[in-house]
Formats: structure tokens, C-alpha cells, sequence
């Protein structure tokens, strides 16, 4: 006898079924309610938000009442709603504030978005969803169109032709232009066309797909589950867009000036005594370093908030010998706790219920490194606050920075991470991981940074983070991820890390030298090069490979990297400088040159050079036995950093680039800002500062000028004021040069007591500078205030004590030359 088992559907044979998509249908009406506009349509809705007059939210709703919860992406403060007129006729309903038109179209609920001239910026055709979950839009597409950003991403810098998932994934191997998922998802895309630019950022946590490949003349925004909740934000240039974006989501911190400093790492350091003779070493070789890091073999098998007893007896005892040689340590630490009931971080997660569960209330065990362990539900507060405490241990031992890795989560599995069906509490809102998956390292981002902030008193913590999504910028630094030692990774880390920078992650880098496989002296020495310009400056290489500390490769790899390291030291004021506009705008430290030459063709795909702020071009060699490459000046005058030799702009150049130059070339007529070298950002040596200014003029229409923010560079005391501000100009004249520096802002008082001011290859030569003697360079080395001869081309510096009040000097020129400007007629 058989029972209804036997007719099964699926015994049946396949059931073909034609998906069907929805659409919210024509227009039926609109309404306000407390300053937000709901216009329904026949089988649903879009609900918006205007936050100001260049950026608006517009949230697809099934239900007859919108949902307008946010992730933690988004600040609440950025989320005000504001009103703006509104005007209906028979075929459109439109809303205009001082910058942007909204159009809805009534018959298709088609949008299209136009600037106050009447250009359409974006045009959004069609919103769908169906019965499973899935929703997605289509965008118009046009043929000059260029798109950006959408954070850590493989291939060039220009995503037109691709096609990405966001869904943070442990990807160890392989990393090619072709992957679609790494571990960071930042769903933010800046669509570049004519001369307009916008963004559009979905906050889905969930998996979502940006697909410019597929449709030719439309691009497609999807997600697989959760709401489809899009934030449009106008440019027209992309730094607006930059801008905006990170007043949404937020910016990064200030860091303290050690997490700015060079970093070594291994996996892994086996035990104190190599930590301790690794520090030891970079002082006796005089190569600066800050900070090395620990990786799971510091822990007592692998179980975090410990230290091996065996291999690590006395971390205390070790962490103070390196704070005594200026080395911070920061060690791993894992989500995965290991199951094991005699661990006191486990017992205490099992009995107040801190781990993710089942909806059944089952603990989710997976394996990673300790073997079975379970995951703590960052979601939900209390838990986020219990594993922040946890980090008085780290702190009670003189740690101040964490290292979060395998925090996507990465579980050995065939899924490569949580099950979907778990369940996050998210504090009384309860959605699966499947829905919130992106968010889960970020989050416990969040809890690191608070916990940390929380017992380190005033001082600046630092987070390093694997796994992210929009808004990690506010609690930790991201890397790449587990690169390898191949020159085409070398490569692909700068379009990678520009686009970070242009997706609020300004506080990003790859391991030097790459992590597996084994590196050579010349990717070493390429890489390293490359390396201290970019914001996030660490060497990590993998178990098992060669190693990678910078005395690895004989005496004179030994000096090249000593040199660029301690370049990366001298240049601290002006790295900390743009740190500090990261920290204010949202603009990135590197940045493409797209950015600041938007109307320049040249540079829409160009990823193999880039910017250090808006002055300084980066052009590294990233190809085995190469003594020349190509470089791209944009318009202006560039002067090689190395000798002078001054370029006209709008062209490219043959650049000599021998195993001990990395190309690199300052716009004339602009500062950078250099400080005395040091073997760790806080070594206490007196903070004389030079403002080098290059291809100074003295002519009238010559002007240039900067501001250097200063601070103590380790406690949150800027927050309440303590910092100060310096401007400086130069302004040329007929036959002189007048410079002047004046404190805007002076509530911290650096330790110096000299200012020094360098005119790099000047286009003239000075005969005197008013009220100062000349000296020679000794006596100007031993604190007398003058003016010294430094070199040839006319180069000169001038030292004078650093007065409150500030100063003006007039610098007199000989009669005037002109340097040969290589490409000039």
C-alpha cells in the first residue's frame, strides 16, 4: 500500500514555471505625511525623503505603510527630512529644491532626475520585484558613460563593462579582474556622463548585483532579499558626490599618528622572542617601523582574548620592552569563539546568550581556526557591548589597535559562511543572515573600536578590519585582503584602493609585497615604493613563504626600502595633513586623477598613477626589470621630485625610474609639508616643520598657499580644540617673492621653535630675503634664524622662530630666469 508519498511533486518530473516580476504599476496617488512623500501605484509603492537639496531617498514598499528603518550604514543625522514644493499635472508629478528636478512619470512610474538647466542627470526606467524577494531597477546608460567607486573591487578603475556581487566573501585564492566578490561590499556607484555626476547607494546589506555589462544602453541595481532602498546623490562633480556620500554615511576618524606608520607583519610571529628581536632589529638598522602585528599563533590554541602560555609567557612584560623601543603590538582577534565549556569567554557567551542562533534557538556552530566555534550576534547591542569589554584585557596589557580578520564570517564550509537561516536579534528586529550578512563585519568593527575607545581614556584607538560595509570608515582601517606576491597584484591594489577612497573608505591599503606565494627583491622594492604613499602602509606575508622584512634581500634592498620608509616619515606632517581633510570632507588621501581633472579624457580609466592629495603624482613601476615607464602629467607644472626637471603638463612623459627611483612629481606652485625624520611617528623629537613650496615665480600672478593641521597625534583632546592651524602664502610680485604664515588656530603648541620655509627649484634666483641674514646651511642646521643656499637651481631655505603671531617675508630676486620647461617650444 502507498502512502501520498508516492506523488511527490517532484516525482513528477520538473515543473516548468515562468518567474513573473512586478511592477509598482501606474500611478493611483500621493500623499505627505510628517515631511516624507508616498506616491502608490496599482501593486505598490516608492516612498521618498528628501535630505537636502542635492540628495533624496526613495524606498520601493509592497505593504500599504513604508518601512523607513535604516541599517547602521546610514547616521541618523544625515536622515532629516526636509520639504520641497511639489507640482502635479495630468501626466507628472515633479519635485524641485534649489539644485535638482524630480520627475515621476504617472503612466510607468518612470524617474528621471534633472538639473535646474533641464539635463537629465539620471533616469531610472523600471523597478521590479518578485514573489521570492528580489527587486531590481534599470538606469539609463549613455555612451560616454563612466562608473566608480563600489569599494573593494578587482580590475581597472572605470567599472564600465562589469559586472559585481556585494556579498563579503573569504576569497584566499584566486584574486583576478574577473571575481565578482571579495570581502569588502560598499553598494555605492558613481555614474560619470558629460559633465554631470551622481551617485546612487543601496543600503541592502543583503546580496546585491550592479551590472553595467549586460544591457548596452541601461545599467541594472539589484538585491536577492531585504527592501531595495536607493539614496541618490547629486554631484555635479564627483567630489560632490564623494562628499555627500560621507555626510550619509559618515567619514573616517582621525587616527593616531603610529596607525599612520609603517607596519610589519607575518603569519606568524611564533613567539616573544621573535617579536622582541624583530623591533630590536628595526632600531639597530635605523628603519622606522610603529607597529607589528601578532596572527593566530599568539593565542592559547587559537581561542581570542588569550595568550599562548608557552610561546608568549609575558606579553606584558614584552609589550612594555616595545613600547619602551616605540613599537606597538596589535594582535588578531577573530569572531569564531571556541567551543569549549571550560573557556571562560565561550561559558559566558552560551549562558547570556551573546552567540547567533537558530529562529528554534539552537547555537550556530561552525568550524574555523579552533576548531568548532560559535559567532557572537554583533546585531544586537548588549552583545556588541559585552565584546567590546572583552577588549579590557587587550588594553589592560598597553594594546591600542585589533586586527579583525576572518569577520565576513569566513566559516570552513561549502557556503564559506554562516548558514542563511540564522538568525541576527538586531535588538527586538530579528533578520536573517541571509539579510544581513554584508553588515556582520562591520558591526563587530563597531564593537571593537567602542570597547577599545571606552578603556583607553582619551586616547585613539585603531581598528583593522578584513570584512566591511558602507559606513566601516568611521570605526577601522581595511586591507585588501590575502593578495599574492605577483606584479599584477601590485597593479590591481591601485585601482582597488582608489576606488575605496572614492567610496568613503579613505583609510585603506594591500600588503606590501604581497601576502602568499613568495616575493623578489625587485616586487619588494616596487611594491614598497608604491606603498608608503598609499593611507594604509603595511609588509604581511604568509606562513611558509620567503620573508618579507625589509633586511631580507641584502644591503642594497636594504637601503632603497630604508630610504622610501623613512620618506613616508618626513612626509607624516602632510600625510596627517590629509588625513585630517579625510577626517572634514570625506575626500579621499589617495585619489584618482578623475577626481581632480574631471574634464580631462585622458584619465577616465587611468589606474597605474595616482594622487597623494590634489598636488602630489605617484607613478610606480609595477613590471619586473623595468627602468622607464610612461607617466601622464594633467595640466599645469609638474617638477620631478628627485631632480627638478620641470614638465609642462597635458601630455605624456618617458620617465627614468633605475631600482632606486619611483617616478614622482609635485604640481609647481604648491606646498608639502615635511617633518624631521623619526624612527616612529610619536618618537619625541622636536617638530620642526619645512613648507617646501615648488616652482616658486617672482611675478606678479604668481600665488600659492596651504594649511597644516596639527595636534598631539594620539589623544581625542582635537575633538574639544586642542589642535592648531597654520595658513601660508606666497604671492609673487614684480622682481620678489612675499611669504606669510599666520595661526588661524593655535590651542596646541607643537614642540619647536623654529618654522622653516624651502623654495624648491624656483624659477628664480634670490639676492636677499628682508630682515634675515645669510647663512650658511651648519649654522641654519644648529638653530640660527637666515636664509641658506641649498644646492643649485636656486633652491633656498629659510629658517625664523615660530611666533604665535605669525610672520611676512620678503624674498628679492635676481633678474629673472626661466628654466627650461621640457616639451616647451
Amino acid at each position: 500500500m502507498e502512502s501520498s508519498e508516492a506523488i511527490r511533486p517532484e516525482k513528477m518530473g520538473p515543473l516548468v514555471m515562468k518567474e513573473t516580476w512586478n511592477t509598482p504599476g501606474s500611478f493611483v496617488s500621493w500623499e505627505r505625511s510628517e515631511n516624507i512623500y508616498i506616491v502608490r501605484g496599482e501593486r505598490g509603492g516608492i516612498v521618498f525623503v528628501f535630505l537636502n537639496d542635492e540628495m533624496f531617498r526613495m524606498k520601493v514598499f509592497r505593504d500599504k505603510v513604508p518601512d523607513l528603518t535604516t541599517t547602521a550604514a546610514v547616521l541618523a543625522e544625515s536622515c532629516v527630512p526636509h520639504l520641497f514644493p511639489v507640482e502635479e499635472n495630468d501626466g507628472q508629478l515633479i519635485f524641485t529644491t534649489s539644485a535638482i528636478r524630480l520627475v515621476i512619470e504617472k503612466p510607468s512610474l518612470l524617474l528621471r532626475v534633472e538639473n535646474m538647466d533641464g539635463k537629465v542627470i539620471m533616469q531610472q526606467n523600471l523597478t521590479s520585484w518578485n514573489p521570492r524577494g528580489a527587486s531590481h531597477a534599470e538606469y539609463d546608460m549613455q555612451p560616454d558613460s563612466h562608473f566608480y567607486g563600489l569599494g573593494e573591487k578587482a580590475s581597472f578603475l572605470d567599472k564600465r563593462g562589469e559586472r559585481y556581487t556585494n556579498w563579503n566573501t573569504d576569497v584566499f585564492a584566486p584574486h583576478l579582474p574577473e571575481i565578482e566578490a571579495l570581502y569588502e561590499s560598499i553598494p555605492l556607484l558613481i555614474h560619470v556622463h558629460g559633465t554631470l555626476s551622481y551617485g546612487l547607494f543601496l543600503d541592502n546589506p543583503g546580496r546585491s548585483d550592479f551590472d553595467m555589462r549586460s544591457h548596452g544602453v541601461a545599467f541594472t541595481i539589484g538585491c536577492s532579499t531585504g527592501a531595495y532602498d536607493i539614496y541618490f546623490i547629486n554631484g555635479p562633480e564627483m567630489k560632490d558626490v564623494v562628499t555627500r556620500y560621507t555626510s550619509l554615511t559618515g567619514r573616517i576618524a582621525l587616527p593616531p599618528k603610529w596607525a599612520i606608520g609603517y607596519h610589519q607583519s607575518r603569519y606568524s610571529y611564533m613567539n616573544q622572542q621573535e617579536v622582541l628581536q624583530l623591533a630590536r632589529t628595526f632600531r639597530e638598522k635605523n628603519i622606522p617601523c610603529d607597529v607589528i602585528y601578532l596572527d593566530i599563533h599568539y593565542m592559547d590554541e587559537y581561542r581570542v582574548f588569550t595568550f599562548d602560555p608557552v610561546h608568549f609567557p609575558e606579553p606584558g612584560k614584552m609589550i612594555a620592552e616595545l613600547r619602551g623601543l616605540g613599537v606597538r603590538i596589535i594582535p588578531i582577534v577573530d569572531p569564531g569563539v571556541k567551543k569549549d565549556p571550560n573557556y571562560e569567554v565561550y561559558k559566558q557567551g552560551v549562558l547570556e546568550k551573546h552567540f547567533c542562533r537558530r529562529l528554534e534557538g539552537d547555537i550556530f556552530f561552525g568550524e574555523v581556526w579552533p576548531g568548532i566555534s560559535a559567532f557572537p550576534d554583533f546585531s544586537d547591542v548588549r552583545t556588541a557591548e559585552w565584546w567590546g569589554d572583552l577588549h579590557k584585557y587587550y588594553t589592560d596589557l598597553g594594546i591600542q589597535g585589533i586586527w579583525n580578520d576572518m569577520n565576513e564570517p569566513a566559516v570552513f564550509n561549502e557556503s564559506k559562511t554562516m548558514d542563511l537561516d540564522v538568525m541576527h536579534f538586531n535588538n527586538g528586529r530579528p533578520v536573517t543572515h541571509e539579510e544581513y550578512h554584508n553588515l556582520y563585519g562591520m558591526m563587530m568593527s563597531k564593537a571593537t573600536y567602542e570597547g577599545l575607545a571606552e578603556h583607553m581614556g582619551s586616547e585613539r584607538p585603531f581598528v583593522l578590519t578584513r570584512a566591511g560595509y558602507a559606513g566601516i570608515q568611521r570605526y577601522a582601517a581595511v586591507w585588501t585582503g590575502d593578495n599574492r606576491s605577483f606584479w599584477e597584484h601590485m597593479a590591481m591594489a591601485m585601482p582597488m584602493v582608489l576606488n575605496m577612497g572614492l567610496s568613503g573608505l579613505a583609510f585603506s591599503g594591500p600588503d606590501i609585497g604581497g601576502f602568499a606565494h613568495h616575493t623578489s627583491a625587485q616586487l619588494l622594492v616596487r611594491w614598497t615604493q608604491m606603498g608608503v604613499f598609499f593611507p594604509y602602509c603595511r609588509n604581511h606575508s604568509s606562513i611558509g613563504t620567503l620573508r618579507q622584512e625589509p633586511w631580507s634581500f641584502g644591503e642594497e634592498v636594504e637601503g632603497i626600502l630604508r630610504e622610501f620608509i623613512g620618506l613616508r616619515y618626513r612626509w607624516m606632517p602632510h600625510l596627517y595633513n590629509l588625513f585630517h581633510e579625510a577626517e572634514m570632507t570625506g575626500l579621499p588621501v589617495i585619489r584618482p586623477l578623475i577626481l581632480e581633472y574631471p574634464r580631462d579624457p585622458h584619465v577616465t580609466n587611468l589606474c597605474d598613477q595616482f594622487l597623494l592629495g590634489d598636488n602630489v603624482l605617484i607613478a610606480p613601476v609595477y613590471r619586473p626589470d623595468t627602468d622607464h615607464r610612461s607617466v601622464y602629467l594633467p595640466e599645469g607644472q609638474w617638477i620631478s621630485y628627485w631632480d627638478g626637471e620641470v614638465h609642462a603638463g597635458g601630455r605624456h612623459i618617458l620617465a627614468a625610474a633605475p631600482l632606486r627611483i619611483m617616478p614622482m612629481y609635485v604640481k609647481a606652485g604648491t606646498f608639502v609639508a615635511e617633518g624631521p625624520l623619526k624612527q616612529y611617528a610619536l618618537e619625541d623629537k622636536e617638530e620642526t616643520v619645512t613648507f617646501h613650496l615648488y616652482g616658486a615665480k617672482a611675478g606678479s600672478g604668481f600665488y600659492a598657499a596651504c594649511t597644516l593641521y596639527e595636534d598631539d597625534g594620539h589623544s581625542f583632546s582635537y575633538k574639544k580644540g586642542h589642535y592648531s592651524e597654520i595658513s601660508v602664502h606666497a604671492d609673487g610680485e614684480e622682481g620678489e617673492l612675499r611669504l606669510s604664515w599666520t595661526y588661524t588656530v593655535r590651542e596646541y603648541a607643537p614642540r619647536r621653535e623654529m618654522l622653516r620655509f624651502a623654495l624648491c627649484y624656483p624659477e628664480f634666483s634670490a639676492t636677499s630675503v628682508d630682515g634675515l641674514t645669510e647663512i650658511s646651511l651648519e649654522q641654519l642646521e644648529k638653530g640660527r634664524t637666515g636664509w641658506a643656499r641649498n644646492g643649485k637651481k636656486g633652491a633656498l631655505i629659510i629658517q625664523v622662530n615660530d611666533e604665535p603671531h605669525g610672520g611676512e617675508l620678503r624674498i628679492e630676486a635676481a633678474k629673472a630666469k626661466k628654466n627650461l620647461i621640457v616639451g616647451d617650444k
